[in-house]
């Protein structure tokens, strides 16, 4: 997908993998990464003031339309990783975030993750989210 130097995340969160998480092989399964990816994405909202109980009482849900995921490497039970993020503007109403995952101790690349979303009305409808579109790189 892409080669960013690890130093060029607008935000970043550390993340220990546990046992629960790993399938019979002894690797992360591959539908955890997503909610190692939510969570980054919503830790990353949150610390710019973007909070999804305050935008779902404006009647303003944001949704995930789009995952895009190259594996690189496995993650084990105890690894510790972590995941960075940055925003971009797809177009007028949709958004995306550029995520990778680093194993911490020696920042190898686990994988690289494009996610794209868009913002709706109450009645489903997209709209454009100034806050969105000001996160932007």
């Amino acid at each position: 997908m892409r080669n960013v130097p690890v130093s060029h995340y607008s935000h970043k969160i550390e993340i220990k993998v546990r046992d629960y998480e790993c399938d019979l092989q002894g690797i992360v399964n591959n539908a955890v990464y997503h909610h190692y990816l939510e969570h980054a994405r919503h830790e990353f909202l949150n610390t710019v003031g973007i909070n999804f109980s305050s935008l779902s009482e404006r009647g303003v849900d944001l949704v995930l339309t789009r995952a895009e995921i190259d594996y690189k490497f496995p993650l084990r039970s105890g690894d510790c990783f972590w995941v960075g993020t940055n925003a971009i503007q797809v177009s007028k109403l949709r958004f995306g975030f550029l995520q990778d995952i680093y194993r911490l101790k020696d920042d190898k690349l686990i994988l690289q993750a494009k996610m794209t979303g868009t913002s709706l009305s109450k009645d489903g409808k997209p709209i454009p989210l100034k806050e969105l579109e000001d996160l932007a790189l």
